[in-house]
């Protein structure tokens, strides 16, 4: 049976209705800050804003799909970024090539473990991720303070600091390609081809859609949530290294409301909380919307409280604005 041009029309803008959003928003942005949010150097300041809780936000879709939630990757972060930091500090006496991978691999095997114990006992003990998680967060910022005796530790190789605030052949290109950029531009396409283009991908929308039928599908619904955890604790624990780099320092403070930053990035970028919906390209939109919207309003000299206020509305008018397209479409 044929589309008709209604319904037709309704497919296609519903399929682009996150990109038409953020494109409104960086044309309202531009008009009402004058020109000075479309300048180059701002742009690029944007995506290095966005850059590290993108890179967990592709984790976090697929820890959604599934139906569950991670509200820990903000502590795990600063725990893998302390931890990153002891190690390089106790190698003082090595290389800094050595020093700088042996600190990032600590830091995403802290990550992927703090997430696999997250991932372990959501799937065999079936309790509510929520609390599974909440916990970790508790858990994973306590461990931060006490690796570091609550101090942040700064004996770093100078050639940690191109990871964090370098450029990517700046010889030729100048100051366009921030190296965090580029990071989450790499993981943004190895999730995307994790997710579309593999069994496991499938398997992660499967158990979202119906865990149950999943399950009789002969589908190892344990397996893929534990996966889906573990691939997002891996992803603090680089978040954390690249904001060592970029401060050129461990603090086991920071971190802080970046679970409700990247789920809101996640939702905003149309992944469904119920599960079973979402899209890794969704989810970096999420995010720059909320970039976008935070550097907006800063060029605008916003007062910070009523940031809070204009974010939360956006937000939630974004949200709404896709449940009626998506039940426009459904018709």
């Amino acid at each position: 049976m044929n589309e008709s041009p209604r319904d037709s029309f309704l497919s296609r803008l519903v399929a682009v209705r996150m990109p038409a959003i953020l494109l409104l928003l960086v044309l309202a942005s531009a008009i009402l800050t004058e020109g000075r949010f479309l300048q180059v150097e701002n742009l690029i300041n944007v995506l290095r804003q966005v850059s590290l809780e993108s890179i967990i936000a592709f984790g976090m879709t697929l820890v959604i799909v599934t139906g569950g939630i991670d509200l820990s990757v903000g502590s795990v972060a600063a725990l893998a970024g302390v931890t990153a930091g002891v190690v390089m500090e106790a190698l003082a006496g090595f290389s800094p090539p050595t020093r700088i991978v042996c600190g990032a691999a600590a830091a995403i095997a802290v990550g992927a473990t703090s997430g696999a114990c997250s991932g372990l006992i959501v799937a065999r003990l079936a309790i509510p991720p929520f609390i599974v998680t909440l916990a970790a967060m508790l858990v994973a910022r306590g461990f931060a303070f006490i690796l570091c005796d609550g101090r942040p530790l700064h004996e770093f190789p100078d050639e940690l600091r191109w990871w964090g605030r370098g450029f990517v052949f700046e010889a030729r290109l100048g100051s366009l390609l921030p190296t965090p950029v580029v990071v989450m531009a790499v993981m943004y396409l190895v999730f995307t081809f994790v997710y579309a283009k593999t069994v496991f991908g499938r398997c992660v929308i499967a158990v979202g859609s119906n865990e149950t039928a999943a399950y009789l599908a002969g589908i190892p619904v344990r397996a893929v949530k534990l996966a889906v955890y573990l691939l997002t604790g891996a992803l603090c624990g680089l978040a954390g290294v690249l904001h060592d780099a970029k401060l050129m320092a461990a603090d086991p403070k920071i971190g802080e409301m970046w679970e409700l930053n990247v789920i809101a990035a996640v939702v905003v970028g149309g992944t469904s909380l119920f599960g079973g919906r979402g899209s890794i390209s969704g989810s970096l939109v999420g995010a720059l919307i909320i970039g976008v919207l935070n550097n907006s309003l800063n060029l605008m000299q916003v007062e910070h409280f009523w940031q809070k206020v204009v974010l939360g509305l956006v937000i939630l008018g974004a949200s709404l604005l896709d449940a009626g397209l998506r039940r426009l479409g459904a018709r």
